[in-house]
């Protein structure tokens, strides 16, 4: 994928079974052709805000949805929500958190910086697969984003 390409999906994800598997199933469902996947939270803000690493890229080619894990070394998904949902140009971006944690306090904080959804990733590679394979189809076909100005 070029850097100015069409960005549907990013994937923030630092295990790499579950980037794996949930790449996969996006694939199988045709959902994968324009996904990016990052390891860390620093990469994803380097990425949506194209600084360091992806300086150059087109920060108006926001992607449909972003996945997002909470528990991630160098920045969390916490504070990359945080971020994302305090900045004009990107707080428009649906923000999926998929993780392990169902702690209450991470769910509450999730919610009150705006997250448009929280998933705990379910134990299984059957329900894990399910679980993304449904996610992917209602952000991609199903929700309906607003026109870009």
């Amino acid at each position: 994928m070029k850097m100015n390409d069409a960005v549907e999906i990013i994937l923030v994800e630092d295990n790499p079974d579950d980037a794996a598997l949930a790449i996969r199933t996006l694939k199988k469902q045709n959902l994968a052709n324009n996904l990016v996947h990052l390891q860390d939270g620093a990469e994803a803000l380097d990425f949506v805000f194209a600084e360091g690493v992806y300086k150059g890229r087109d920060i108006n080619n926001a992607p449909k949805v972003i996945l997002l894990d909470l528990k991630m070394p160098k920045i969390n998904g916490i504070e990359v929500l945080e971020r994302l949902k305090s900045d004009e140009r990107t707080k428009h971006i649906p923000v999926v958190v998929l993780t392990s944690s169902a702690e209450d306090p991470d769910i509450k904080t999730c919610y009150r910086l705006g997250v448009n959804s929280y998933i705990v990733k379910p134990l299984g590679f059957d329900a894990f697969t399910h679980k993304v394979s449904e996610l992917g189809l209602y952000w991609l076909v199903l929700n309906e984003l607003p026109k870009k100005d």
